[in-house]
């Protein structure tokens, strides 16, 4: 137990010290996070011994991104995508496998071999490219989807390669002599069944994963969130993940990419801005981990040994690359300086490439001493990506003018993080200022945290998601830094004062429009930070008003009149009454005050009304 405190106290302490320092001087949180790796690995401290179980563990996180990235996507939108996923990913796959296979063909090696090493090579890490470009603001950008296009084929082809690898095998399978020569079971139940076998309890894997996440998954988050325990929602959707990573870890798959899958699946759940906001702080920390690990494992022993061979392999694995990258970035026409972002951001060995790399030893596929270099080439290229996107932002985007607003462009992705309106709690109230936003083709995003309302409202047609307004990062990821209006509608005063709070101090640029139940609330959401507020009864109560004198006797204009006249006074009314809150004495005088003021003011104007004639708009009587 202390042992594992300890670890655990090591992996955090590093990380806290590096990653601000390295994001002070400008080199980001990724290379923060390798270097404090690095730092503690083997190699150089010698805290932690044991990177490659850290790196199984941490690999979880790219699990996380996977399933959130999938949250965002669609199925409508996926397909619409298919032409940059199919086309330019399918053609960096080919062309840099092809070249890597060509060279390590050309220095010696077997054809098996070097197609092995050429197929694990051609992946680039996902968790760095990501990372990176959204903290570049990249993400919705060109460089951004191309990208993104190019690491979700790269995670299918992860499959096939898994499946293509044994068949390359050169080492022989009945040698058991060596340091490695004991025999590995694969993780996979059913590696031992023939292929179509295989093939069928994948495809019922998949089939089960997608009926449950579309069939399945609402009423089971119905039923959580019925408990009210937000803690035991996080629960679920880490359940959920882990699930899904056990589920395909068995029948031999990618367990990021079963996530993305479910991701896609349930991105049209009303609880999807909720198990992103859940989800998202574990992600951050498990990839964190996960480039820990990285920095650890590379071998400075064999750095130290091979410093030039590993020098030419890393320097020739990324000028590969990044050329081949750069030129689909011209053929697909991604404009500008987003070109070398696309390219810069790609040109490292991927994460998955590890995997491969310990499939490969498993399965004699590659000799010792291949595997320990690739490894290390693997890491080194890695660890230099975020100098090379430094490079990039420093010397290379200044030259093209257009790198001043590499800022998110439309956002195809995702549709609903576009809308200018945020209307929180969709219930009598938020559904009528929905509607009219909604009749003038004006895009809303609506929240709600009551389970059983939001299933009532989707079966009349509403997109409503489940969440808690009052989180900031729910908010965040529902929309608000792009948005322009909050609209908070929510039943419980309380809370309602809460998300006003919430959001003006984390997002101040956004207009917040309230709703209050009274005088007294009114002021507590003004003091929030309210920019409008609107007392939920008062209008539609001064309406009645104005029909009961119209059926007095009252013509149509004068009625109307009162009415404005009474609504223009106690608008001020309530202002200067809300100086006097804390003073209860005060507060009724200047109450009483004002009423005998309105009564003088309507008993005037009615007056007036009575002495002059009126032909305005009341020709239908006093209907």
């Amino acid at each position: 137990m202390e042992s594992s405190l300890l670890q655990a106290f090591i992996f955090l302490a590093a990380g806290v010290i590096a990653v601000p320092i390295a994001s002070r001087l400008g080199l980001g949180s990724v290379l923060g996070y390798l270097i404090a790796g690095a730092l503690i690995g083997p190699s150089v401290l010698g805290f932690l011994n044991d990177a490659e179980s850290l790196m199984h563990f941490s690999e979880f996180g790219v699990v996380m991104m996977l399933f959130l990235i999938g949250l965002e996507l669609k199925p409508s939108l996926l397909w619409r995508m298919r032409m940059p996923i199919l086309g330019l990913g399918g053609l960096q796959m080919a062309l840099t496998t092809g070249v890597i296979t060509g060279i390590a063909y050309f220095f010696g090696q077997p054809w098996q071999t070097a197609l092995a090493i050429g197929l694990i090579l051609a992946l680039s890490s996902t968790a760095l490219a990501l990372q990176i470009l959204g903290e570049k603001k990249l993400m919705n950008a060109a460089s951004g989807k191309s990208s993104f296009a190019v690491l979700l084929f790269q995670d299918i082809a992860v499959i096939p390669i898994i499946a293509i690898l044994p068949l390359l095998a050169v080492i022989n399978p009945n040698d058991h002599t060596g340091p490695h020569a004991e025999s590995h079971e694969s993780a996979s139940l059913i590696a031992h069944l023939p292929g179509f076998q295989q093939a069928l309890i994948i495809i019922f894997a998949v089939s089960i994963l997608v009926l449950v996440g579309r069939f399945l998954s609402r009423p089971l988050f119905r039923y959580i969130t019925e408990s009210k325990l937000r803690e035991l929602f996080t629960a679920t959707a880490l359940m959920m993940v882990m699930g899904i990573a056990l589920l395909m870890d068995m029948v031999g798959l990618s367990p990021a990419l079963g996530a993305f899958i479910a991701g896609v699946v349930l991105a049209d759940s009303e609880y999807r801005h909720e198990l992103e906001a859940n989800i998202d702080p574990f992600k951050a920390l498990l990839l964190g981990l996960f480039f820990i690990s990285v920095g650890a494992s590379i071998d400075f022993d064999l750095i130290s040994t091979e410093p030039l061979l590993l020098g030419q392999i890393v320097f020739g694995l990324i000028t590969i690359k990044f050329f081949i990258l750069l030129g689909l970035a011209k053929l697909f026409k991604i404009p500008g300086g987003g070109k070398y972002w696309f390219s810069f951001a790609l040109a490292q060995g991927g994460e998955f490439g590890f995997v491969l790399l310990s499939s490969s030893l498993e399965g004699r596929i590659l000799p010792k001493e291949t595997i320990d270099i690739l490894t290390a080439t693997i890491a080194i290229s890695m660890v230099m990506t975020p100098l090379l996107i430094l490079l990039n932002e420093k010397l290379i985007i200044p030259r093209f003018k257009e790198a001043k607003v590499t800022g998110p462009e439309a956002d195809e992705i995702m549709e609903e993080q576009d809308s200018p309106v945020i209307i929180a709690g969709f219930g009598r109230y938020g559904q009528i200022v929905g509607r009219l936003l909604f009749a003038n083709d004006i895009p809303v995003t609506i929240l709600d945290h009551n389970a059983a309302h939001i299933e009532r409202l989707r079966s009349f047609g509403y997109t409503v998601f489940y969440g808690d307004t009052a989180r900031s990062d729910l908010l965040h990821t529902a929309g608000a830094d792009k948005a322009k209006i909050l609209i908070v509608t929510v039943d419980d005063r309380e809370k309602a004062i809460e998300i006003v709070k919430m959001a003006k101090h984390s997002f101040p640029h956004l207009e917040i429009h309230a709703r209050a139940y009274d005088a007294l609330h009114y002021h507590a959401l003004k003091a929030a930070g309210a920019d409008y507020i609107e007392r939920e009864l008062f209008l539609s109560s001064l309406k009645m008003g104005e029909k009961s004198l119209k059926a007095l006797g009252m013509r149509a204009f004068h009625a109307r009149r009162q009415a404005l006249q009474f609504a223009e006074h106690d608008q001020r009314t309530t202002d200067r009454l809300g100086k006097h809150l804390n003073d209860n004495k005060r507060y009724i005088s200047e109450a009483r005050q004002a009423q005998e003021e309105v009564l003088k003011i309507l008993r005037r104007d009615k007056w007036t009304n009575r002495t002059t004639e009126d032909h305005a708009w009341d020709s239908t009587g006093h209907k």
